[in-house]
């Protein structure tokens, strides 16, 4: 079965750019113009990354983006014309792994796309050798890209999920800000703290919803960085 990339925004000129721009790299991608629609495609076709619009007619992309989270892991890119940092706060807290601010250069976005299909690939089941991890109540499995906290699964983006993994394998190193980002992104690290920070701050909510003391778990190193 072929993989799909999904697009889903209510504008036919964004949704027919960036169809023309992902065609052009050999991706092959479905079009669509509500998150309704999108959920459905989701149930028919194998999409590996989103492409999601946030502010759409009916349901918004933040909201499908928590309904898609609740049973796949694949990448989402939100686009959105809304830039103050409590928006993006709100699109990683919903589930995102990327945010980008409308207008764009279909370039940047499209390095984005290759960048997060990358990542996702490259620990998405291929490990070899033992694939699990432990530390504490905590286990992750880098096969399946499951983690579980006393025996009880958590459900974590693609961020959250790579940098807990990056925590687990450097079990009681320091790591900072600019390692954490350039080794989760992929990317130089040019003030990207709010990007760590609130990524850390969701797997920490996670955890103290799963019972646990998120500080005895990821502890901060003030200034230095984090550690499990």
């Amino acid at each position: 079965m072929e993989d799909y990339i999904l697009i889903v925004d209510d504008d036919e000129d964004i949704r027919n750019m960036l169809g023309i721009y992902l065609e052009n790299e050999g991706f092959r991608f479905i079009k669509c113009d509500h998150a309704s629609r999108a959920l459905e495609i989701l149930r028919e076709y194998r999409i590996s990354l989103i492409l999601l619009d946030i502010m759409m007619p009916g349901m918004d992309g933040i909201e499908a983006c928590m309904k898609i989270r609740e049973n796949a892991k694949m990448p989402i890119i939100f686009m959105s014309a809304k830039v103050e940092d409590m928006d993006i706060v709100q699109g990683l807290m919903a589930g995102g792994d990327d945010y980008i601010t409308k207008p764009f250069h279909p370039v940047q976005l499209i390095s984005r796309v290759k960048a997060q299909l990358r990542r996702y690939q490259q620990y998405g089941g291929r490990d070899s050798g033992n694939s699990m991890l432990q530390y504490q109540d905590l286990l992750l499995d880098t096969r399946q890209r499951q983690v579980w906290f006393n025996g009880k699964e958590l459900r974590l983006t693609g961020k959250e999920y790579d940098i807990l993994r990056y925590l687990m394998e450097n079990k009681g190193l320091v790591l900072s800000m600019t390692q954490i980002y350039e080794h989760v992104w992929h990317e130089p690290f040019y003030s990207a703290e709010s990007a760590v920070m609130m990524h850390i701050s969701n797997l920490r909510n996670k955890l103290r919803e799963a019972g646990g003391e998120a500080g005895t778990y990821i502890q901060t190193v003030w200034g230095r960085g984090y550690r499990l």
